[in-house]
């Protein structure tokens, strides 16, 4: 089970960017995934989006698709979530997990990191 760290909420105003960074405490392997989800008050954890580690084959849910973009950086075990043109329906708490295999639902991943919260103001 890798350990994981997020970084680099905060807040920002609607139509405004913001880049997520989720670092691993080891090496992760090509058969991993790196995902984010994110979690408002009240409100499922949602999946936000994930990226093969191997082959950096990309999948989003359709709230950010066009405006959110994951990506990867192997040679520091780190993903990244960029994330434009954000919305006050953005506002979470934004979660790292990490599963075997490309996958999208939260009971899947085996490895989270303990949330970054982003705050879209009006």
């Amino acid at each position: 089970q890798v350990q994981l760290v997020e970084s680099g909420g905060g807040l920002v105003q609607a139509g405004g960017s913001l880049r997520l960074s989720c670092a691993a405490s080891g090496r992760i392997f090509s058969a991993y995934a790196m995902a984010w989800f994110h979690q408002a008050p009240g409100k499922e954890r949602e999946f936000v989006a994930t990226i093969s580690w191997g082959d950096g084959r990309t999948y989003y849910g359709d709230s950010v698709k066009g405006r959110f973009t994951i990506s990867r950086e192997n040679a520091k075990n780190t993903v990244y979530l960029q994330m434009n043109s954000l919305k006050p329906e953005d506002t979470a708490v934004f979660y790292c997990a990490a599963s075997l295999g490309l996958r999208i639902k939260s009971t899947a991943m085996d490895s989270w990191g303990q949330g970054t919260q982003v705050t879209v103001s009006p």
